[in-house]
């Protein structure tokens, strides 16, 4: 997702987003641990839309 799309939710929605990514960076790191993860981007990716939310939360309050 992009900001904007970001920006259109609400908070609830956000945190529920996040917590979401959080469950799938946990999945990632496991399989990169394991060797089964294909595609490593997905972690650094994943990262930056964590923070993406952050920015936009703490921007409203």
């Amino acid at each position: 997702m992009n900001a904007k799309e970001l920006r259109e939710m609400k908070d609830v929605e956000l945190k529920e987003k996040m917590d979401e990514l959080a469950a799938e960076s946990m999945k990632l790191r496991f399989q990169k641990a394991t060797m089964q993860l294909n595609q490593t981007s997905r972690i650094s990716a994943n990262r930056r839309e964590v923070a993406r939310i952050q920015t936009i939360l703490s921007e409203r309050s």
